[in-house]
């Protein structure tokens, strides 16, 4: 075993150690070349491999660091992705248990259902559209196993993009008539305001977003297909969440949803 592989070995043991134990760990990127992008996907590849190995069933992808000054932030300049698999779904208002997630937060999002499979490294908007069977609104219940979000690039890519749970919201709507670029956003905490923004923010639109992970995808041997759910990109600032909130996303001509979170046991 060479060096590098060595440390990718280690990185992810690393990972799947916080995961297992429910207490985060400290970052992966003293394990890992500094910067290097690929030893990072190579290491997510590698606990993507193993839960499947262990039965975890892949739905679908999620794309983060979509806003540009996100990106500088970490020292990357493109978003990255990560691996939605069937356990990190949760209904539409269902309560998320105490420590399910570590530190997490949200982001209110659009989600895609794609009806046909996208093979192509150089996808156009026009190949997204034809391929997505309907739009949902969506928060992404983000979390970190890295101890205190002391991340960079390399962490978050390494750790699944820094995944924890999804949330569909309703109802499905088709692509026409819907102006996703547009489209406003409001997140409440029980009806307060805490995010807002709009699909401009997610790479200037959310198709943009998806036709970079289709053509991604597909450069590594992991095309989107028929069926998969992804998971567009923040449109406002994530939120930080603690036990006992109640977190609603609307967007505008798509509808609502919404993550509950349980109380602490001290509440």
């Amino acid at each position: 075993m060479t060096e590098v592989s060595e440390a990718i070995a280690a990185a992810a043991g690393r990972i799947r150690a916080a995961y297992d134990a429910g207490e985060p760990c400290p970052p992966v990127r003293d394990h890992l070349p500094a910067g290097d992008v690929d030893a990072a996907y190579a290491v997510q590849e590698t606990n993507t491999l193993h839960w499947v190995k262990q039965g975890r069933r892949i739905v679908g992808r999620k794309i983060g660091l979509t806003a540009v000054a996100v990106q500088r932030q970490l020292g990357v300049d493109q978003p990255d992705y990560g691996i939605l698999f069937a356990d990190m779904a949760v209904g539409d208002s269902e309560e998320v248990a105490v420590g399910r997630v570590l530190q997490p937060r949200v982001e209110a999002e659009i989600a895609f259902i794609l009806e046909h499979d996208l093979p192509h490294e150089m996808p156009t908007v026009v190949d997204m559209v034809r391929a997505i069977a309907y739009a949902l609104p969506a928060i992404e219940i983000v979390g970190s196993r890295i101890t205190g979000w002391d991340i960079k690039g390399v962490d978050t890519i390494a750790d699944n993009a820094s995944s924890g749970l999804f949330v569909l919201g309703g109802p499905p709507r088709r692509l026409d008539g819907l102006d996703l670029r547009q489209c406003g956003m409001v997140m409440e905490r029980r009806g307060d305001p805490v995010s807002v923004g709009a699909g401009a923010a997610c790479l200037g639109h959310p198709l943009n977003a998806a036709v970079w992970l289709a053509g991604k995808m597909a450069s590594v041997g992991r095309p989107l297909q028929a069926g998969d759910v992804i998971m567009s990109g923040a449109l406002g600032p994530m939120v930080a969440v603690k036990p006992g909130d109640v977190l609603e996303a609307r967007i505008s001509g798509l509808g609502s949803v919404r993550a509950a979170f349980a109380k602490g046991a001290d509440a």
